[in-house]
C-alpha cells in the first residue's frame, strides 16, 4: 500500500508570501508613528486609590502644586560663610533664570528653620526647588538639566572647592532616564551579535542565521508598527523597559521557533528530498507545539492585565503583540524562506535524522534506567540553589540600582552625611478635619509625631488657606526608600491619628511622600505576585492540559517550573546580593521572572512532550520517551543556550532591575534546558508509567 504524499509549499507561493511581508512592513512603516514618539515613561506610581496617591491629590487640591517631585540642591564648601553665600547666590540665580517648570525656590532664611536647611557645622546647605509637570516629559527633564548647568556655573565662580549637586526625587528620576537612554541600540546590536555568534558556533549554517535574523527583523518591525499605532490611539502603553524586554524576547523566541522548524525540516528532507514537500511535512509536525508555545506566552503576559500596579498592568499588551507577530512570522515567512533557500539552508550540513547514540542517547538511557536517582539529584540541585532566597528582600531605592555613578547619587550621599538619610525625601502627614483645622491643632499633631517610630525631626506644620487640612513634614532617621522606612509608615499613620483625636480633630489622616508611595507600591506588588502568578499558572496548566489531553501532566509540569523559578531566584540573590553589591531585588524583578520563566520554560517541555505523543503512534512507552529525549535534545539545548544568552545581554544594562532580570532568566532557562526538561520531567514520566498523561493511557513499556 502506497503512502500518501504530503502537501507542499510551492516556490511560487513562497515568493508571494515574502512579497506580501515586504509590502505589509513597508506600508506599516509609512503609516505608523515612530515608536519613540509614542513611548510613555515607566509609571512606577502605586495604584491611584492608595493612601499615598490620595495624599498627593489632597496636597494638590489644598496646598497647590501638581504633585511633581521636587529637586534638592546640596551646597558644600570648607567654610560656612562661603556655603551660605553660595546657597543664596544659587537661589537668586535660579529665580532670575526663570527656568520652566520651576514654581518656587526655598532656602534657609526664607522663613524656614536654618536647622533643617543647614548642617550643624554650617558647611552644607540645602536649596529646595519645587517643580511642576511630569518627569516623563522632555520639558521637565530639560528644566532639571538647566538647573544643573546653573549650579555648575555658580560652583565654578565660587571656587575654593565649593560643590553643588542636584538630587532629590526630581534629580533621581531624571538620572534614571539618562542612565537608560541610549541603551536600546546597545541592547539591539549586542543581542544581534550574540545570536549570530551562537548560531554560527552551534549550527555553522549561514542559511539558518539569515532565516532567523530575517524572521526576527520582520516580526520586530510588525510589532513596533502595530504597537505604535495602538499606543498612538491610546489603547496600549509602551514604556522604555517594555521596549527593551521586547527586543530580547523577540530574538529569543524567534530564534527558538526558527531552530525548532529547522530541525524538523532537516529530518523531513531525509524522507522527502523535495524542499517544498519537506517543509510542509515539518510544519505539520511542529505546528501543535508552536501554537501551544505562543498560547502560553501570550496568556502569561496578558495575565498582567489583572495587576493593580500601573506599570505591571500596562506591561503585557505590547509584549503580546510582539509574540503574536513572531508567531505569524514562524507560520508564514520562516517556511517560505526555507523553501526559497532549498537545501542551501542546511549548507554546509546535510539532512539527517537524530542519532540514536551520543550524549543525548546516554542521558535518555540514564533517565530510563535510574529515574529515582535522577529525580532525587535534580530536586536536590534545585533546592540547594533556592536556599539563596533566605534573607533576600525587595529594594525600592532607585539610586542604589544605578550601576554607574550619577549626580543624584553623589548628592544623596552628601545630603545623608550632612542632614541625615531621610532628608532627601521627607514624609508628609496630612490631617483633614470635619471642621476647620487651627494652627494650634496642627502643631499639637506635629509635636506628637516627633515621638513616632523612626522620625528624626518634624519640620513645621502649616494649615491650608481653606483650613480643611494640616500638612506636617516629617524627616525620617533612615533611608526613606529602605525597608525600615517603608515598615514605619503604618506607625506614623497611627501616631498621627492618635494625636489628631487628642487635639479634637475629627477627620482622617493621610501619609504621603516618596516613602509612602514606595510602601503602597510594595503592597500592590505583593498582591499582584499572588493574584497574577496564580492566574498565569492556572491558564498555563489549562493550555498544557488541552495540548497533552491530560489532567495530571500539567500538575507536575507546573510544579517543576516553580522549582526552577525558585532555584533561579535563589542563585540570582546569591550572585547579585551575596557576592555583589545589590541591596535587594529590584521591586518588579520577582514577578517579571515568574511570568517569563514559566511562559518560556514550559516551551521546551511542550516541544518534548508533543514529540513524545507523536512517537507513541509508532513506539511503546519507553522507546517513545527515549526517542523524544534524543530527537529534541540537541535542538532544544541549542535553543536554550541562545535564549539564555539573549536574556543575559540585559546584564550589560546599567540598571539593577534589568541586570537582575537578565541574570535570573539566563539561569532559569539553562535550568529548564539542562535539568527540568531532559531529566526531571522524563524521570517523573518514567516513574508514573502509563499514568503519566492520566486520564489518557499511553500503553505498555514495550
Amino acid at each position: 500500500m502506497t503512502q500518501p504524499v504530503p502537501g507542499r509549499l510551492t516556490r511560487r507561493a513562497a515568493w508571494l508570501v515574502i512579497l506580501f511581508w515586504v509590502v505589509v512592513i513597508g506600508a506599516l512603516t509609512s503609516a505608523a508613528p515612530a515608536l519613540d514618539d509614542v513611548k510613555s515613561g515607566d509609571n512606577d506610581k502605586p495604584p491611584s486609590d492608595s493612601m499615598s496617591m490620595r495624599a498627593e491629590q489632597a496636597t494638590r487640591q489644598e496646598l497647590g502644586g501638581d504633585g511633581a517631585p521636587p529637586a534638592v540642591f546640596v551646597v558644600r564648601s570648607e567654610r560656612p560663610q562661603t556655603t551660605r553665600a553660595l546657597a543664596a547666590d544659587l537661589a537668586a540665580a535660579v529665580e532670575a533664570a526663570r527656568v520652566p517648570h520651576v514654581t518656587a525656590i526655598r532656602a534657609a532664611g526664607d522663613g524656614l528653620s536654618a536647622a533643617g536647611m543647614r548642617s550643624d557645622d554650617e558647611r552644607a546647605e540645602m536649596v529646595l526647588v519645587e517643580m511642576s509637570g511630569s518627569p516623563s516629559d522632555d520639558g521637565f527633564r530639560d528644566a532639571v538639566e538647566e538647573l544643573r548647568e546653573i549650579a555648575a556655573e555658580q560652583a565654578a565662580t565660587a571656587g575654593g572647592g565649593a560643590k553643588i549637586d542636584l538630587t532629590g526625587p526630581a534629580g533621581i528620576v531624571v538620572d534614571a532616564v539618562k542612565v537608560f537612554s541610549g541603551s536600546d541600540k546597545v541592547l539591539l546590536f549586542g543581542t544581534i551579535g550574540l545570536v549570530v555568534v551562537l548560531l554560527a558556533a552551534i549550527y555553522r549554517s549561514p542559511g539558518l542565521v539569515a532565516v532567523s535574523l530575517l524572521g526576527v527583523g520582520f516580526a520586530m518591525r510588525l510589532a513596533e508598527g502595530v504597537g505604535a499605532l495602538l499606543a498612538d490611539a491610546g489603547w496600549i502603553e509602551v514604556s522604555g523597559q517594555t521596549a527593551s524586554i521586547m527586543t530580547v524576547l523577540l530574538f529569543g523566541v524567534g530564534t527558538d521557533y526558527a531552530l525548532i522548524i529547522f530541525a524538523r525540516y532537516r529530518e523531513a528532507l531525509v524522507d522527502h528530498p523535495e524542499p517544498t514537500v519537506a517543509i510542509a511535512h515539518a510544519m505539520r509536525g511542529v505546528s501543535g507545539a508552536l501554537l501551544a508555545s505562543v498560547s502560553t506566552i501570550v496568556a502569561a503576559v496578558l495575565a498582567l492585565l489583572v495587576a493593580v500596579s500601573p506599570t505591571l498592568h500596562a506591561f503585557g499588551p505590547y509584549l503580546a503583540v510582539g509574540v503574536l507577530s513572531m508567531a505569524v512570522v514562524a507560520f508564514t515567512l520562516t517556511p517560505a524562506l526555507l523553501v526559497v533557500l532549498g537545501r542551501f539552508a542546511l549548507w554546509p550540513r546535510r539532512a539527517v535524522r537524530p542519532k540514536g547514540d551520543g550524549a543525548w542517547s546516554r542521558v535518555a538511557d540514564t533517565v530510563i534506567a535510574r529515574p529515582r536517582a535522577v529525580l532525587a539529584t535534580g530536586l536536590a540541585v534545585l533546592a540547594v540553589m533556592g536556599l539563596g532566597l533566605i534573607g533576600s528582600q525587595q529594594s525600592f531605592d532607585l539610586v542604589s540600582g544605578f550601576r554607574i555613578d550619577t549626580e543624584s547619587k553623589a548628592g544623596q550621599d552628601a545630603l545623608a552625611e550632612a542632614f541625615g538619610p531621610g532628608a532627601i525625601a521627607p514624609t508628609q502627614v496630612l490631617v483633614r478635619g470635619e471642621e476647620k483645622v487651627t494652627q494650634e491643632q496642627a502643631e499639637a499633631v506635629a509635636a506628637a509625631l516627633e515621638a513616632a517610630p523612626h522620625v528624626a525631626r518634624v519640620e513645621g506644620a502649616r494649615v491650608s488657606d481653606s483650613g480643611r487640612i494640616a500638612a506636617i513634614q516629617v524627616v525620617l532617621d533612615t533611608n526613606p526608600y529602605g525597608a525600615t522606612a517603608l515598615d514605619a509608615v503604618p506607625g506614623i499613620e497611627r501616631a498621627a491619628e492618635s494625636a489628631a483625636d487628642e487635639a479634637g480633630l475629627r477627620g482622617d489622616v493621610l501619609v504621603g511622600g516618596e516613602t509612602s508611595k514606595a510602601a503602597d507600591t510594595r503592597s500592590a506588588l505583593d498582591r499582584d505576585m499572588v493574584v497574577v502568578g496564580l492566574l498565569m499558572l492556572l491558564v498555563v496548566a489549562l493550555i498544557l492540559g488541552v495540548v497533552l489531553r491530560s489532567v495530571l501532566a500539567p500538575v507536575y509540569l507546573v510544579a517543576t517550573l516553580l522549582l526552577s523559578y525558585l532555584a533561579a531566584m535563589g542563585a540570582t540573590a546569591l550572585l547579585a546580593m551575596g557576592l555583589g553589591d545589590d541591596l535587594g531585588f529590584g521591586n518588579r524583578v520577582a514577578i517579571y521572572v515568574l511570568i517569563f520563566l514559566v511562559a518560556l520554560g514550559v516551551d521546551y517541555t511542550i516541544f518534548m512532550m508533543t514529540r513524545f505523543r507523536q512517537e507513541l503512534a509508532r513506539e511503546g512507552r519507553t522507546e517513545a520517551l527515549r526517542a523524544s529525549i534524543v530527537s529534541t535534545g540537541g535542538v532544544i539545548s541549542s535553543a536554550g543556550v541562545i535564549l539564555a544568552g539573549t536574556f543575559a545581554v540585559l546584564m550589560t544594562q546599567p540598571i539593577r532591575e534589568l541586570f537582575q532580570f537578565g541574570l535570573a532568566m539566563a539561569i532559569g532557562i539553562l535550568l529548564d534546558t539542562f535539568v527540568v526538561r531532559p531529566l526531571l520531567v522524563p524521570a517523573l514520566m518514567r516513574l508514573l508509567g502509563d499514568r503519566a498523561l492520566w486520564p489518557s493511557r499511553i500503553g505498555s513499556s514495550a
